[in-house]
């Protein structure tokens, strides 16, 4: 039989927060187990700083300019390929449990079954988490400020000073980080002992807000964190632009940014505990050996980096680097590190070749599943306030902007990307090197629409009046209003 596949996505998770990649402070046992049983790639990038372009080059193998999702608000267009749709077509069982953050919300990309616990936009008042926390009598309070706009402009002073950073106002039990891990392992409980599996669980966290529940909280010391390399007392003058996007990173203090670390590693702590127990389930099932496991992010987390918070700004590592483990089939790559150059698009190539299956359409990735496998250039591109591409090479990385033009850095000597060195005459060659590479991956000089299709083919759907009925019951509960009863 053919291997079964769990694909495990996590949302704003830096690369370098895993215990066994050396970090000085956040405790991650489940994965670090992981990641002894597989292959860690210290060099995956992703896409696109942004959830759904990144999700949907994981699901496709495509770079953002070959699929045309540019923002969070985007439909996988009707013709591409996923290896969702290609398992389904060789037979096997596929699900999704988690945020999938997809325009309309159950998109159809291949999974037979969803049970979806979104966070921005329309798709949390149509998801399963939120109908039953509202069933439950429970609301989003601490998410909902951070997220909706409508509250967000209102909300109190200690949301502004913190950074959205503080303790949530649900019971663990509810949390979604819970909810999803529990609901993973159901799936993996019920999995057909005669046919093969695709299940993809993909958390909320550690997204921010940074709000882990009660007893996770108190996880760790903010004073007692190390401030990780790269922070800066102030906003260089280069990324002076990128101070008042989400929030104003100008006025950041160490003390601040100890207490934000603090929540964000807890938010992790949590979500490797649920790893823990999915893994757990799969070595009790015993099929974990014959599974091909996945384990990544979306995109980073400046968390200090240049000063900078969230993921707004320039594609420096912290926020476009992001964490790779996989465990094969069998036993035989057994606590590898790879240093090679992968990217997002190599994970859709990787999974088919393990299952067997050829893709439906060209693709650039590379099965990571021949050692050695990996790019000599990755490339990763931005499209929100301006157009931007980065492009690295094992060395050397180039950013460009339409608003800034190049920088260039030399991660030998300076890997926290401080010195541009895009006009110093010594550096020309590797300026140039990357300037060719660029035009190799651009693929096509103009630059595709988005996509976006809100009537696409779904699994099944809200209606109009329980979404608009969810929505009251919460700006009810966050505004202090008595909630209405059901149409």
């Amino acid at each position: 039989m053919t291997p079964d596949v769990l694909i495990i996505q996590a949302d704003q998770f830096r690369a370098d927060c895993l215990g066994e990649a050396g970090h000085p402070d956040v405790r991650t046992p489940a994965l670090d187990r992981l990641a002894a049983d597989g292959v860690h790639y210290r060099n995956a990038y992703s896409t696109f700083p942004v959830c759904t372009p990144s999700r949907y080059s994981l699901l496709s193998g495509l770079q953002v300019r070959q699929h045309g999702g540019w923002t969070n608000r985007c439909t996988l267009a009707p013709g591409i390929d996923t290896f969702p749709r290609a398992l389904r077509r060789a037979g096997y069982r596929t699900a999704a449990v988690g945020k999938m953050h997809f325009t309309p919300t159950r998109l159809d990309v291949g999974y037979d079954s969803l049970e979806l616990a979104e966070q921005d936009g329309p798709g949390r008042y149509e998801d399963d988490y939120h109908r039953e926390l509202a069933a439950a009598g429970l609301t989003p309070v601490t998410d909902l400020v951070d997220q909706e706009r409508e509250f967000r402009d209102r909300a109190p002073a200690s949301y502004w000073e913190t950074y959205g950073s503080g303790t949530s106002d649900l019971p663990e039990a509810w949390h979604s980080t819970s909810w999803i891990g529990e609901r993973a392992r159901r799936a993996v409980a019920g999995w057909d002992p005669g046919r093969s599996e695709l299940l993809h669980v993909s958390f909320v966290k550690p997204h921010h807000p940074f709000d882990p529940p009660a007893g996770w909280a108190e996880t760790y010391d903010p004073d007692a964190l190390t401030v990780l390399p790269g922070w800066a007392d102030a906003i260089p003058p280069g990324d002076e632009r990128y101070r008042r996007r989400y929030f104003d990173y100008g006025p950041l203090t160490e003390p601040v940014l100890r207490r934000v670390m603090a929540h964000y590693y807890a938010t992790i702590s949590q979500l490797d505990h649920q790893v823990g127990l999915l893994l757990d389930e799969l070595h009790r099932s015993g099929r974990y050996d014959d599974t091909l496991i996945i384990f990544t992010a979306d995109h980073g987390e400046y968390l200090g980096f240049h000063h900078l918070l969230l993921k707004d700004g320039p594609m420096y590592d912290p926020v476009i680097k992001v964490p790779l483990l996989i465990k094969y089939p069998g036993s035989g790559r057994s606590g590898e590190v790879s240093d090679r150059l992968v990217s997002m698009i190599d994970l859709d190539p990787t999974v088919l070749a393990a299952c067997g299956t050829e893709p439906a359409q060209p693709l650039l990735g590379r099965d990571l599943g021949i050692p050695g496998a990996g790019h000599d250039y990755v490339l990763a591109e931005d499209r929100r306030q301006e157009s931007a591409i980065m492009i690295r090479s094992d060395r050397y990385k180039l950013l460009w902007s339409d608003a800034a033009g190049e920088s260039l850095f030399d991660l030998a000597t300076d890997p926290y990307e401080f010195a541009d060195l895009a006009d110093d005459p010594a550096h020309a060659g590797a300026l140039a090197e990357l300037r060719e590479a660029r035009a190799r991956w651009a693929l096509h000089e103009a630059t595709p629409p988005t996509y976006l299709d809100p009537d696409a083919p779904t699994r099944t759907a809200a209606t109009d009046a329980e979404s608009r009925h969810l929505r009251e019951q919460f700006a009810a509960a966050v505004e202090g209003r008595p909630r209405k009863n059901a149409p």
